[in-house]
């Protein structure tokens, strides 16, 4: 029996405790259909998600949420909000440890120690170097998000913490999975630059001092989603298994008739 899925309007809601929501439907594809409305959502995290927040939260269906973040997150953030009825899975796709004295001097560092780790380019290259890391070692748990996606998951959300680089790769694969253009993948992914979704900087020390104008420049790259990121995972798709295909079918393990089957369930009739 065909599941009777809620009809989700494509305009965006204002969310007062999550940032970066949105639904990516309406993407087209390399053979001229679309991603249909309503199936995959992405956002920031939702520990802070309000009452008002949860309750439209509910109101999508949804099946699965996918949280990309790992246990130091959580421990900043917090967890997320329970949605009743809703699958949480958790695949974080860093590790807590993987640039924990980093991120302390982040929040906490002084100027003269956040010049020594992010300027000069550092900043970026980080995050470059970040994007084809879990392209690279991160195949099972990507995996095992497309198969989810293809047997029963939708409606999904995916989310990390700010719902910019670890869900935002993850639904670039999604999408490539299901033949999206990538144009149209960039386009999407540069939508978390927009003021009402940046993910909202912390420090430590909140003083006009500690978030400086040229703190907030060290520290951009860092909360930017740039092209160049993005690049880099397909690059190092290219360069590991030649082709988005042998990414697909050898470091995914996804077969033709998975992809079909995502296809099904991700993409308008056509």
């Amino acid at each position: 029996m065909t599941q009777q899925l809620p009809q989700v309007p494509s305009t965006e809601p204002e969310l007062s405790g999550v940032r970066n929501f949105r639904d990516v439907g309406g993407l087209p594809t390399v053979d001229g259909r679309k991603v249909r409305h309503g199936r995959l959502f992405r956002s920031g995290h939702l520990a802070h998600a309000t009452e008002s927040d949860a309750s439209f939260l509910g109101t999508l269906g949804l099946h699965t949420i996918f949280d990309f973040r790992n246990a130091a997150d959580m421990r900043l953030e917090g967890p997320d909000v329970e949605l009743p009825g809703v699958r949480n899975v958790n695949l974080p796709l860093t590790d807590p440890a993987d640039g924990a004295e980093f991120w302390k001097m982040v929040r906490d560092g002084n100027l003269d120690q956040l010049r020594s780790i992010l300027a000069d380019g550092k900043a970026a290259g980080r995050m470059s170097a970040s994007y084809r890391t879990i392209i690279t070692q991160r195949t099972a748990e990507q995996s095992k998000v497309l198969h989810a996606l293809a047997e029963d998951s939708v409606p999904a959300l995916m989310h990390c913490a700010a719902g910019k680089d670890r869900a935002g790769l993850s639904v670039a694969v999604s999408l490539l999975a299901v033949g999206v253009e990538r144009d149209a993948i960039e386009a999407d992914y540069l939508k978390s630059n927009d003021p009402h979704r940046r993910y909202l900087v912390r420090r430590s020390d909140n003083s006009p001092a500690a978030m400086s104008p040229e703190v907030m420049e060290l520290l951009s790259p860092l909360f930017d989603a740039r092209a160049e990121y993005l690049s880099a995972a397909f690059e190092a798709i290219e360069q590991t298994w030649g082709t988005t295909e042998r990414y697909l079918t050898e470091g995914l393990k996804v077969s033709p008739q998975t992809r079909e089957r995502l296809r099904g369930r991700l993409l308008d009739e056509g």
